[in-house]
């Protein structure tokens, strides 16, 4: 009845069918985890952002890996801009998507120490080798307030840390970098300032990030799972439109064989 089932052809439609609905069931779980990692992102984003600012140097030293646990949490530290050693990151996109620096001014903190304090974007200079003109941030001792992150690394971000870069221009905000050129200690991570804010606007201060975007990961999970449970059902409706075919097929010859005699007799 369904030996067509054994044949090559049926084989390989069978096995293909085997092996697609574990694997899109697999991509589903896949965008299941990527939602929640999300939701976990965004509810320890908002949580952080949320929280009374702590002292910087509770919640960090020279050295020190800042924790996951401790991205965007809010932090202050007062000290003195040291506007000499400050350095551009490029390769930064602003608010609007356009591509230009972050300022990365040292501030060397009341007591001790050295904080690295990303001060926002700026656009290139007359060209992308020279250092451009950037507001000098307050004079004198401030205190300042801003979202504590960790140091990038290439392995982390992606980003290359190229050689052979204009002079004061670097590739990745990292204090292990910073407090080698800088000869001094430096605070592990890096404070994205936001107060006090600059008085003309620049540098643009780096936005506040997303909380409350969860994504499409959900939705394409679902889609995978679906894709899953459609395929053993195409299956089978594969396998009774080719059965149904068979045997119209059959009954016609059935029937071309029951008037062979009858017109040989006629």
């Amino acid at each position: 009845m369904y030996r067509f089932l054994l044949s090559r052809q049926w084989v390989i439609l069978t096995l293909l069918a085997l092996v697609l609905i574990p694997a899109m069931v697999e991509l589903g779980f896949w965008q299941f985890h990527r939602h929640e990692h999300k939701v976990a992102q965004n509810q320890l984003i908002a949580g952080n952002l949320r929280a009374k600012p702590k002292p910087v140097t509770e919640l960090t030293s020279p050295g020190h890996t800042v924790p996951t646990a401790d991205f965007w949490r809010g932090a202050t530290a007062t000290g003195t801009f040291d506007t000499a050693h400050e350095v551009v990151v490029r390769r930064r996109t602003s608010a609007d998507d356009k591509v230009g620096l972050h300022v990365l001014t040292p501030l060397n903190l009341k007591g001790g120490g050295t904080l690295l304090v990303n001060r926002g974007w700026v656009a290139f200079g007359s060209d992308q080798q020279t250092f451009p003109h950037i507001p000098a941030p307050p004079k004198g001792e401030v205190t300042v307030t801003g979202r504590l992150k960790a140091d990038e690394t290439t392995s982390g971000s992606g980003i290359k840390d190229l050689e052979g870069l204009p002079p004061r221009h670097v590739m990745l905000i990292n204090s292990a970098q910073q407090s080698k050129l800088l000869g001094r200690p430096v605070l592990g991570g890096y404070l994205e300032l936001t107060s006090p804010a600059p008085h003309d606007g620049s540098p643009e201060m780096v936005p506040e990030p997303e909380s409350d975007s969860i994504g499409p990961h959900m939705a394409y999970a679902v889609q995978w799972w679906l894709f899953a449970a459609a395929v053993p059902v195409g299956w089978v409706i594969l396998v009774r439109r080719e059965k149904r075919e068979r045997d119209t097929a059959a009954r016609a010859r059935q029937d071309a064989a029951a008037e062979e005699p009858a017109t040989a007799s006629a």
